[in-house]
């Protein structure tokens, strides 16, 4: 059983099309100054740079979570007083928890 040369041919068209296929994405994520890896490789090393000092330690990164999350109950708990009921399941929900922070002074509500 011998392949004609037009299926020898298809199938070698069909691979090739196949390799650029997968070889473009390579060559679109390739960009920077140089055009190349080498511009690409700079970009990732000052993308890096820049990022170096704005890193901040595990126990920096820990104590502003926990300061956040006081400042998120805090303003629960104004909201609480001020007559919002997390746990009501309540239709009014957007509006009852919009007259809670008027009256608290928070601020506005998200949907607004």
């Amino acid at each position: 059983m011998t392949s004609s040369p037009a299926k020898k041919r298809a199938v070698l068209l069909a691979s090739l099309v196949l390799s650029v296929a997968c070889a473009a994405p390579a060559f679109a994520q390739t960009g920077g100054a140089g055009g190349g890896p080498a511009g690409a490789d700079a970009d990732a090393a000052n993308a890096m740079a820049a990022s170096k000092p704005a890193a901040t330690t595990k126990a920096e990164r820990k104590a502003a979570r926990k300061q956040a999350r006081e400042k998120k109950n805090a303003e629960l708990k104004q909201l609480e007083a001020h007559g919002y009921q997390p746990s009501r399941n309540d239709p009014n929900y957007p509006t009852d928890i919009q007259n809670a922070q008027k009256k608290a002074g928070i601020g506005a509500a998200a949907s607004q």
